[in-house]
């Protein structure tokens, strides 16, 4: 393992070496964030568009999807921030595509659940295949540990951002 360096700051309580940001570096790697998320932005409604829905429609679609078994319209609201009349018109256009259906709670009958239909995902994996394409170019240009490394970055932003955007808890 590397020497720690004389600009490390002690660790964390998880007992994790942690290292002082350059403005510039920090800088740099929000640009990198910044561009990554306008173009996955730009990438996902064209997928969407194709898959016949709206951005928010196909997005709303994946984070339902993520969660273990059917899920009520308020807490498709709590997970992607809409207001439960926007999640409503989100929900009646998915029924409508066939993504998804209105089904009662067998607990509680008073209950109306959102849950998630089978679908053919091989006709949808063309819309991806470019996506995946590209992590594969680029991944193949790093060796395992540093594949490990930036899985451990990616990770850790994805839950920080978790927790921020979603409340901590993503299903």
């Amino acid at each position: 393992m590397a020497e720690e360096t004389a600009g490390q700051v002690a660790g964390n309580a998880a007992g994790e070496a942690r290292y002082p940001v350059p403005p510039e570096v920090l800088r740099r790697f929000a640009e990198f964030g910044r561009e990554g998320s306008t173009l996955a932005v730009l990438r996902h409604a064209r997928i969407a568009e194709q898959m016949g829905l709206s951005a928010t429609d196909h997005k709303a679609l994946d984070l339902a999807s993520r969660a273990e078994g059917p899920l009520t319209a308020g807490r498709i609201a709590q997970l992607t921030g809409l207001s439960t009349g926007a999640v409503t018109g989100v929900i009646d256009r998915l029924e409508r595509a066939g993504f998804v259906r209105r089904v009662r709670d067998t607990k509680d009958r008073r209950k109306v659940l959102v849950e998630i239909l089978p679908f053919d995902e091989e006709k949808f994996a063309p819309l991806f295949a470019s996506a995946l394409d590209a992590v594969e170019q680029v991944l193949e240009r790093f060796s395992p540990a540093e594949r490990e490394t930036i899985e451990r970055y990616e990770r850790q932003l994805l839950e920080l951002m978790r927790a921020q955007v979603l409340g901590g808890n993503s299903a």
